[in-house]
């Protein structure tokens, strides 16, 4: 029999990340900078970056080899198991096999160290002292902590305020691991001062959060920011996941119809699929969908444009699916989820018709995850409920077809600090959100005089 769990040997761990850029099959528009409307460069980048992480955000380079002594922090809990949901599959009762990149083995519980670590080591080797930066739910303000704590950096985490106060235990990860979090807007930043003068009690969001962090890193030489999404470096780090997923995969003798991810920056959708993104571009016949929630839906009805990247718009135009940089998402539980923009390269592969957005409201996505603890036992974050959500969806269809299937998906971390979203759902607070037209209208007014990608 097919064993449930897959291992690889720790000397069988990738040694280098893969750049989706060299395999692109059409050309993706320039980030631009807001002054001049013209491509940026990357000095432009200096005061937010290192120029080494510039380096790999501008490279076309198919494979880019890992440090050392980032590899030597992944050996922590990488390589990751790949699993077969066999009960999972029972309760379905579809002709389906289910197999899942288990992420939430790492240290904070998710994906998100596979770039913290990255990008912690190039601003040490680089001379930064301290890093700033942003979370929604948690997961990478606390992976970033931990790798600043590795690497000997102090770290800053600005966090959404409605998950500050909904996820308190992600706090209590960051502050462990030696991190100060703030709730955002704060008063700290002008950024935040200008928010809670105009909404005193603004829940926050990512792009509040994003403005206030690059402020408060670009005031402090000694400082630089750092992002957990959306941006190619981040993507990048991303890939040992999918590249790890096919070794063991082909262990197996197995390749899959269907490769699943949830989606809010696009950081855990690409670690897992930009390796088989690379394969359809090549001619394999694969379906890759990307889930995000009908709160948040920014590619499912966001148009693709040019956006700020924050709320404060002092990021780069990027050229991305958005709901508009004021938007402010619904306070919904799936806290990582809740960003106005989409990577730049996953917004590209959608648009293309290379990747499928779907779109799934906290309702189906909580059944979805309770199923799954219920027979596989993990309990699933918030924001992996989407992509569980996304399988069960192709295991129906799998069954009205009458058609065999072999689906892949990111579990992309664990819930157990997520307890009260669902004691929300199991106790009938949640509702069926949908984001109102109006709503998306008119934050898309703050994009109506950009430039068009």
């Amino acid at each position: 029999m097919e064993p449930v769990k897959v291992f690889l040997d720790d000397r069988e761990i990738p040694k280098q990340w893969y750049n989706i850029l060299a395999d692109m099959p059409t050309p993706m528009s320039p980030p631009l900078h807001p002054g001049t409307g013209q491509p940026i460069g990357p000095d432009d980048l200096a005061p937010v970056f290192p120029m080494n992480l510039i380096e790999q955000e501008v490279s076309t380079e198919r494979w880019i080899d890992i440090p050392e002594e980032v590899l030597e922090k992944y050996l922590l809990w990488r390589p990751t198991p790949l699993c077969r949901a066999r009960n999972f599959e029972k309760l379905l009762d579809a002709p389906v096999k289910i197999y899942y990149k288990n992420e939430g083995v790492s240290p904070p519980g998710s994906h998100k160290p596979n770039t913290a670590v990255a990008q912690a080591y190039y601003n040490k080797v680089f001379g930064v002292k301290r890093l700033s930066t942003e979370t929604g739910a948690g997961q990478w303000g606390s992976a970033l902590s931990m790798a600043c704590q590795m690497f000997g950096l102090e770290c800053r985490v600005f966090m959404v305020k409605v998950s500050y106060e909904q996820k308190p235990y992600r706090r209590m990860m960051m502050m462990t691991w030696g991190a100060n979090c703030i709730p955002s807007p704060s008063d700290k930043t002008e950024a935040g001062r200008k928010i809670l003068a105009e909404i005193p009690d603004s829940p926050g969001s990512l792009g509040i959060a994003i403005s206030e962090a690059i402020e408060d890193a670009v005031s402090d030489e000694d400082a630089r920011y750092s992002l957990g999404s959306v941006l190619n470096h981040v993507l990048l780090h991303q890939t040992i996941n999918g590249l790890e997923c096919q070794k063991q995969l082909e262990k197996l003798g197995v390749y899959p119809d269907v490769v699943i991810g949830c989606t809010g920056g696009g950081s855990n959708f690409a670690g897992l699929c930009l390796p088989f993104v690379r394969d359809k571009i090549h001619g394999k016949d694969i379906s890759i969908v990307a889930a995000e929630p009908t709160s948040c839906p920014t590619m499912t009805r966001g148009p693709f444009a040019y956006d700020f990247g924050d709320t404060a718009m002092t990021t780069p135009l990027l050229p991305m699916h958005t709901l508009g940089h004021d938007f402010v998402p619904a306070p919904i539980h799936a806290g990582g989820l809740r960003y106005h923009g989409m990577a730049p390269i996953i917004s590209h592969l959608v648009k293309e018709q290379i990747v499928e957005a779907r779109a799934y409201n906290q309702l189906e996505t909580f059944d979805a995850g309770v199923k799954w603890a219920r027979t596989e036992g993990y309990i699933p974050a918030p924001e992996t409920n989407h992509a569980i959500a996304a399988v069960v969806q192709e295991a129906q269809r799998a069954k009205e077809e009458g058609k065999e299937k072999t689906i892949l998906f990111n579990w992309s971390g664990h819930g157990l600090v997520d307890l009260a979203a669902y004691d929300a759902y199991l106790s009938g607070k949640l509702t069926k959100y949908e984001l109102p037209d109006e709503e998306i209208q008119g934050s898309l007014n703050s994009i109506a005089g950009l430039p068009k990608p």
